[in-house]
């Protein structure tokens, strides 16, 4: 009788803990999320739509929006509760206001290795000559970079005309000497033309070297090699010179590395702490997301589909940003 009692004094201590953690510690409700209007930024909000609904019994309402409102929005207003996706170039005094006054804060940088941009090569010339590691010995074998449709001129692709990746990668052609090393800058009509000039490469297994950006679609189908400038970034000849149109003297410099974080407001931090660790814990490299945006452009499929067909195919990923009853609940619904 004796044990039947003290077990019964166990469950009824069990019972009003269960009550209380459930009075203290509230089910996750409803969260909202910007889904901005750029790919990448739209699957990590499905990513974390799926996640958070899945496996922690959210509700997660997307709002669609682009950079500007949207930072507006969470700065002045505290909603949406999560920007997934924000490249910190684009900082803004009332963001730092808003950091400072603990209303918005940083996560996990999405992009482990930021947005990158810089001059590239192909995978498969940077194997067959594994001496040019940067930009100066490329321009020192202008015979590996025929220009198109197979022609004799060595070439270095540039941005469409209006671009600011034109202006920079017109000002660092003239300070490497590109002309005096027999190559010419063409300048691509359009983005497409850009892409297309990347592809043609591949098909026909030639040379290319040009300028480009990371994550993108072109960069998940088709692998490049970044190269070297050398040296290091310096934002006051960049903001001199290399962004400058016709700048007179442009000296050598590199493409800066933008920073990319989630944001997410203060309240969402004191109120969500298991979320937080996800978010805090939640990161890819480019080359994993420029491949699914890939897929996501050769099936011409949208944002939910690109973020299910990241989940079924890299569990060993996201799973590390989990506990585990979490992930197999995710595991258990896709």
């Amino acid at each position: 009788m004796r044990a039947l009692l003290a077990a019964a004094a166990c469950v009824e201590v069990l019972l009003a803990s269960a009550a209380l953690a459930d009075e203290t510690e509230p089910q996750c409700g409803t969260v909202t999320e910007a889904e901005l209007n750029w790919a990448s930024a739209g699957i990590a909000a499905w990513v974390d739509k799926l996640i958070m609904e899945n496996g922690y019994g959210c509700t997660v309402d997307l709002v669609e929006g682009n950079t500007d409102s949207t930072l507006s929005s969470i700065t002045s207003e505290a909603t949406p509760d999560i920007i997934p996706e924000f490249w910190y170039e684009g900082a803004s005094p009332e963001l730092d206001e808003a950091v400072a006054d603990q209303r918005v804060a940083f996560a996990a940088a999405l992009l482990s290795e930021g947005g990158v941009q810089g001059w590239w090569m192909p995978k498969f010339l940077a194997d067959a000559n594994p001496e040019i590691t940067t930009v100066q010995r490329a321009l020192d074998h202008p015979e590996l970079f025929p220009g198109p449709d197979g022609s004799s001129d060595a070439t270095v692709y540039n941005c469409p005309p209006g671009w600011t990746c034109h202006i920079s990668t017109e000002n660092l052609f003239r300070a490497l000497g590109g002309k005096d090393k027999g190559f010419t800058l063409l300048d691509a009509e359009n983005g497409l033309g850009l892409e297309q000039s990347i592809a043609h490469a591949f098909e026909e297994k030639v040379g290319w070297l040009g300028y480009y950006w990371a994550p993108t679609a072109i960069l998940g189908k088709y692998e490049m090699v970044k190269l070297s400038f050398g040296i290091e970034f310096d934002k006051g000849e960049w903001d001199r010179c290399t962004i400058v149109p016709d700048c007179p003297d442009p000296n050598l410099n590199a493409y800066p590395v933008s920073a990319v974080y989630t944001l997410v407001t203060g309240e969402f931090v004191s109120a969500h702490p298991a979320l937080m660790d996800y978010l805090n814990a939640r990161s890819w490299d480019n080359r994993t997301i420029s491949s699914v945006l890939a897929w996501m452009e050769d099936n011409d499929a949208n944002n939910e589909a690109a973020a299910r067909y990241f989940l079924e195919n890299h569990p060993e990923l996201w799973k590390s940003w989990l506990p585990e009853d979490v992930a197999a609940k995710v595991d258990a619904a896709l």
